[in-house]
């Protein structure tokens, strides 16, 4: 069997595009285009990368997005003020302050700052309740992402079993609880899961969530089941030439795709899914905040 790859580039490019149509309905409205914040502290070369990649593909749909960059030796303090500022601003609608944070500002707290209603990454603990509770709110955008992409692939997921493998609160728990929002059977595994690979090979759904390059193997893999890999691990690629490196996931893409039914490539998969996640919550938190409904086709 050969895996049908679940373009992820291409599912996000259209969710853009809708999310463009709905920002340019909410400027009408506002009287401005809708408003986020990002703010990147140090100089990291990935997150400056995605940080590049967001603010670009935010202004691409109609929004009005700013970047705030701050060295590295800037106080925690310092961090807090900054999105207590973003919170008091009623042209900001959504607010993301990019991981990793400099180690010696407390990442939790300045993440707890963020007004709930503007957490367009989804990560505060109010934000995290109203996902536990089932209540309306901002989604993670990464886990989001990934049901996203099964349903492209796989249509209604009621009754699918799921196994993630990570139990991260910013991928493996959310995930969790939004497949099973979906009637997934969920289970999580770790570290300390007895005989995963024959866990894996239980389950419909596999998103592995660790940082382990090309982790999970072919005979790890259910036939026809689909693979949803967030993993993005860069190593190092002889065959291209010496020095040369490549990403790859957490599953091995070429082994895995023989026996899977649906396979996201890295990058090209969960990648794009997770800005075009953090677009939508955008306007959704501009519309949630002043009690207007969602525009239609988001």
């Amino acid at each position: 069997m050969t895996a049908e790859i679940i373009d992820g580039k291409a599912i996000a490019e259209n969710i853009d595009t809708r999310v463009g149509a709905a920002a340019a309905q909410l400027e009408k409205l506002l009287g401005r285009k809708p408003g986020l914040s990002v703010v990147l502290i140090g100089d990291d070369p990935a997150s400056e990368v995605y940080v590049r990649n967001k603010v670009r593909r935010a202004g691409a749909a109609g929004m009005n997005s700013t970047e705030i960059r701050k060295p590295a030796t800037i106080s925690q303090d310092e961090a807090i003020a900054i999105v207590r500022q973003l919170n008091d601003d009623p042209s900001v609608d959504g607010i993301l302050v990019q991981m990793p944070l400099p180690a010696h500002i407390d990442a939790a707290a300045v993440i707890e700052t963020i007004d709930p209603d503007k957490d367009v990454d989804g990560l505060t603990a109010i934000s995290a309740g109203r996902l536990l509770g089932g209540e309306a709110g901002l989604r993670p955008c990464t886990p989001a992402g990934c049901v996203l992409l099964a349903e492209q692939a796989m249509g209604d997921l009621s009754g699918k079993s799921v196994l993630g493998i990570g139990r991260s609160i910013l991928v493996g728990k959310p995930a969790a609880l939004l497949f099973l929002a979906e009637n997934c059977t969920v289970t999580i595994a770790h570290s300390r899961t007895r005989d995963l690979p024959a866990v894996c090979r239980e389950a419909d759904i596999l998103v592995p969530a660790v940082g382990r390059p090309e982790m999970v193997k072919r005979d790890w893999v259910k036939p026809g089941a689909t693979i949803i890999d967030v993993g993005i691990n860069r190593v190092d690629a002889p065959e291209k030439g010496e020095g040369k490196t490549k990403l790859v996931g957490d599953a091995d893409y070429a082994g895995s795709a023989e026996v899977a039914g649906h396979i996201t490539p890295v990058p090209g998969g969960v990648g794009p899914m997770t800005i075009a996640c953090l677009l939508r919550n955008t306007v959704l938190a501009a519309c949630a905040r002043r009690g207007w409904d969602v525009p239609e086709g988001l």
